[in-house]
């Protein structure tokens, strides 16, 4: 597979993208990131020696492509290639791909096998979806339905597209991944269209933006063509596996207690005046141009000091919210750099326009461009486009804009407000805010939500009428907005206020503390990891330890297998940073599915059902012992657990505990110190190892139910294959019996469970995971503190109880339906 290195100057957008790239392409793409200078901040900076780090990390024989920012991330890109090995530096592509778009696209086709120099292309047309979408043409693609020689006949079949944003990055991923899966070419269009584009480029799929409630035709020919339009049939009638998003509570109407309305935006309630944003607004002057290099100048100057202001906002709006609000600043920064936008700027401007009336005009012709689009989260961009071209302007015709300012603490009442207007927001001074137009979804509403200002959007245009001063109740909840609230109102705001800033200050504080149920049982809240330096992200969520290092990570994208002091060096940094707490490691999950190139495995027809896991590992003794050696190393400093994947029963775990216990013979007759009490366990993946697990608890340590496979097992619905992904739910009663029976076996012989998959992370999940007799969850470390506080509002008792109910359901969704009825 090919390798990614994502390239930034800032270390957390560098590790978003990342997590945007696995998400799209999946867990097992080899990508590694290089944002920030090297040290415990990561300051904002470029790194060669850290990008050179990056680069070996997924480095292979089928190549890395490398994704960069801007300025010296470039320059020290290509500084890491004169610093690595030749052999290695010609094996690398330094691709000028936009960041964001260009990751996704290329995990996407790294993951379906395409080769460095594709993987490139289609990062380079990362742009192609938002540039359809801004005006500029669509990518060329075939001539629909032609035949080529030796291709056969194209079938086609006109598909519906109910998803709310339509074939958006997530579902257009899994069209490309179901695609790679099967043999046939398949070309997709709009009905009616005159271009169809290639179904394996996720970018050229978002050229022809189809949205929510459109449909999209799909060709396909080939030996196996048929069969694929079934299963694309089926993904489609699954939604695109994206769950149908629930209705927004209805606003309230206005009643004649002066009551009223909108869209709830931002949770939390707050009461106080009225007030107005304070902002002088940047007028067009009406002055004649100078020369067109003086006013490209003028452009290039304006557009410089926009960025450094763009980043200032968006570090500060990180330092205040979370980097999922900061994030947000890039599409204002990326829309600095549009390529169409400032064609048809500089093009004015050569044409004798003044730079100011030339951004003027493509701002607003782009902005009206958005806002007449069907899907209204695309149309609410248009604030975005309109932001952006008030900011340059300002500088075009003076020293820039004025931050707005309230003249006194109160509720902001605005018409609208942009994203940055939100983020520079003094929050002493803003209790909550109501605009007349909006969604929930624009980037406003995003960031106040990060920032923890009640929000109510959409409310109407009456709002502005109202006076200033006019005291305002504000529920953020549920949209509802109380014009001069009595005073038993207003008391009662209060009260709810206070209540909630305690029970937020509480759940900060509680996130380092333990997981302690209502009936007093402690439950560990450990997280999932796959490179030692996420142990860091893990500790500083309160995590209490790591309850799965999927070390197959260390072992991908190279040539030769890490040796023993390479893995031990590994383990021990994640030991280090959990000060303490345990490290449970996994020993080498690959397989077909997964493979190493260095091993000579062989394609299987059904790799997840072949020699993968344990079996892989006791088919290669040599490569396990140096494992085990390692892991056996750290243990004697660090408080770590060993974990077998993939077991089916008895015989796989004593054969594998056979070579565990003679290295650690071997490693004393060495006279290497080695612990006594290290807990040995394997993961319950396989409904056998489940069935089973009353022969296996006498002999193992714990068990770690791996929910992922363990469902895709039972329910015979393939993990990441799009078609059935509406059947893989880990909450199917199945699966919940087969994870009962473990616990069963566990507690009947004085062993602890843990689940580690997904649902570990789902804080809806816990009553009824903990009601089974799980004890131990390792979750994302994002996630931890929620499933934290979800652990201490469990009753044991009660939820045993919700737990027999669920196993008497007939499948995921009356479970689901009985979790949520149970809050």
């Amino acid at each position: 597979m090919v390798g990614l290195v994502i390239v930034s100057h800032s270390h957390a957008l560098a590790c978003g993208v990342v997590e945007l790239a696995r998400e799209m392409g999946g867990d097992d793409v080899l990508i590694a990131e290089a944002g920030g200078l090297d040290g415990p901040d990561h300051a904002t900076g470029t790194d060669a020696v850290r990008i050179m780090a990056a680069i070996e990390e997924v480095a292979g024989p089928d190549g890395v492509v490398v994704l960069m920012d801007l300025g010296s991330a470039i320059l020290s890109a290509e500084m890491a290639l004169e610093l690595l090995p030749p052999e290695t530096a010609e094996t690398v592509v330094l691709c000028p791909a936009p960041l964001v778009e260009g990751a996704v696209a290329a995990a996407v086709a790294a993951k379906i096998g395409q080769d460095r120099d594709a993987v490139a292309a289609e990062a380079n047309r990362g742009l192609a979806g938002k540039l359809a979408h801004l005006g500029a043409a669509p990518a060329p693609g075939g001539e629909p339905g032609a035949d080529a020689p030796d291709g056969g006949a194209w079938i086609e079949r006109t598909l519906p597209v109910d998803t709310p944003m339509g074939l958006h990055a997530r579902p257009a991923a899994r069209l490309v991944q179901l695609v790679g899966a099967h043999g046939s070419e398949v070309r997709v269009a709009r009905p009616g269209g005159d271009t169809d584009v290639d179904a394996r480029s996720l970018t050229a799929i978002a050229t022809l933006g189809i949205t929510g409630g459109q449909t999209v035709l799909v060709r396909a020919r080939g030996e196996d063509a048929e069969r694929f339009l079934d299963a694309v049939d089926a993904l489609a009638k699954a939604h695109w596996g994206d769950p149908p998003e629930p209705e927004a509570p209805p606003a309230p109407t206005e009643t004649a207690g002066h009551s009223s309305g909108g869209v709830p935006a931002s949770p939390g309630v707050a009461v106080g005046p009225a007030r107005h944003l304070e902002r002088p607004e940047p007028v067009v002057p009406d002055v004649a141009a100078a020369s067109a290099d003086a006013e490209h100048g003028e452009l290039v100057r304006a557009l410089e000091v926009s960025r450094t202001e763009l980043e200032q906002v968006r570090a500060a709006t990180r330092r205040q919210a979370s980097e999922a609000e900061a994030a947000i600043f890039d599409t204002h920064l990326a829309m600095l750099d549009d390529p169409e936008l400032l064609a048809g700027v500089r093009n004015a401007i050569d044409g004798g326009s003044a730079a100011t009336m030339a951004w003027h005009d493509a701002v607003t012709a782009l902005a009206e461009r958005y806002s007449e689009m069907e899907s209204p989260y695309l149309a609410a961009r248009a604030d975005d486009v309109r932001e952006v071209g008030r900011r340059v302007l300002a500088h075009l015709v003076g020293d820039g804009l004025s931050p707005p300012t309230l003249s006194a603490p109160g509720v902001l009442v605005a018409a609208a407000l942009s994203p940055a207007d939100t983020a520079t927001l003094d929050a002493s001074l803003v209790k909550a805010i109501v605009t007349a137009e909006g969604g929930p979804t624009d980037h406003s509403a995003i960031i106040a939500r990060g920032l923890g200002i009640p929000a109510v959007v959409g409310v109407g245009d009456w709002i502005m009428d109202l006076a200033p001063g006019t005291v305002l109740a504000v529920d953020g909840d549920t949209g509802a907005i109380d014009v001069d609230p009595d005073d038993a109102a207003v008391a009662a705001i209060e009260r709810r206020a206070a209540d909630l800033r305690a029970a937020r200050e509480e759940a900060r504080t509680a996130a380092m503390g333990a997981a302690i149920t209502r009936d007093g049982v402690r439950i560990e809240v450990a997280g999932s990891i796959a490179k030692p330096q996420d142990a860091v992200r893990v500790a500083d969520a309160g995590g209490d330890g790591v309850g799965l290092f999927r070390t197959e990570f260390l072992f991908m994208g190279r040539d030769a297998p890490p040796d023993e002091d390479e893995q031990a060096a590994a383990y021990r940094t994640a030991a280090q940073a959990l000060n303490g707490d345990p490290l449970l490691l996994r020993t080498l999950d690959a397989g077909a599915d997964k493979p190493l190139p260095y091993l000579g495995q062989a394609d299987e027809h059904n790799p997840f059902l072949g020699a993968r896991g344990i079996r892989l590992s006791l088919a290669n003794p040599a490569l396990f012992r140096t494992q085990l050696r390692a892991m056996l190393r750290v243990a004697v400093d660090h408080p770590l657990r060993i974990m077998f994947p993939m077991i089916a029963g008895v015989a796989e775990f004593r054969a594998a505990r056979a070579i565990l216990d003679d290295v650690r013979a071997e490693l004393i007759d060495e006279g290497t110190v080695v612990r006594d009490d290290l807990q040995v366990g394997v993961m319950v993946e396989v409904p056998s190892a489940a069935l089973t697990a009353a022969h296996l608890a006498r002999e193992v340590a714990f068990f770690s139910v791996g929910t992922n496979d363990l469902t895709q097992y039972t329910l015979a619905a393939e993990r990441g294959n799009a078609a059935v992904a509406s059947l893989s739910d880990p909450l199917h009663p199945a699966v919940l019996r087969l994870i009962g029976l473990t616990c069963e076996a566990a507690n009947a012989h004085g062993r602890w469970v843990g689940v580690c998959g997904e649902v570990a992370s789902d804080a809806a999940a816990v009553p009824l995971l903990l009601g089974l007799g799980v004890r131990e969850l390792a979750a994302n470390a994002p996630s931890i503190p929620t499933v934290k506080a979800a652990v201490r509002d469990v009753d044991l008792g009660a939820a045993a109880e919700l737990a027999r109910r669920a196993l008497d359901l007939e499948d995921a969704a009356q479970v689901r339906g009985l979790v949520a009825s149970s809050d």
